[in-house]
């Protein structure tokens, strides 16, 4: 696994009517601050890369449908790819550090849902975007 990057496993309690789904909690190690948190939504085999942060640490959820996050770290000079599958079946938390590249693909028949509880507020400044071309990765063809 990438360094600091942190995978964290979480509760789904059941429930009468519906499961309550654990995120994040102020006493978790990995907690940071609070900055905002949003949802991403993707369709089905569609793919969104590549960007990374320079400030922000991403708190990343999938409560409904099935993502593939790939991460691309050069922090170091050296080139380390990892990737992991989030859904309820495999229920997680990712905590991304800055300066860590990533992408993510949806891969639920149905549109699939991402949580990001972010340690600061979205600054279009502090983002930064490359095509799908700048990783030299291979997606999967659904």
């Amino acid at each position: 696994m990438i360094r600091d990057l942190v995978k964290t496993e979480l509760k789904i309690v059941s429930a009468m009517g519906g499961n309550v789904m654990h995120a994040l909690k102020h006493s978790d190690s990995s907690f940071k601050n609070f900055g905002e948190a949003y949802f991403s939504k993707i369709k089905f085999g569609y793919i969104k890369a590549w960007k990374r942060h320079r400030k922000m640490t991403l708190n990343l959820i999938v409560p409904f449908g099935k993502i593939k996050v790939v991460f691309f770290d050069d922090r170091s000079g050296e080139s380390v790819m990892d990737e992991v599958i989030l859904s309820q079946e495999n229920y997680y938390r990712l905590t991304v550090p800055p300066m860590i590249w990533f992408g993510f693909q949806g891969l639920h028949k149905q549109e699939s849902i991402m949580l990001n509880i972010a340690d600061i507020e979205h600054d279009p400044s502090e983002v930064e975007r490359e095509d799908l071309e700048f990783v030299n990765y291979k997606w999967e063809q659904l």
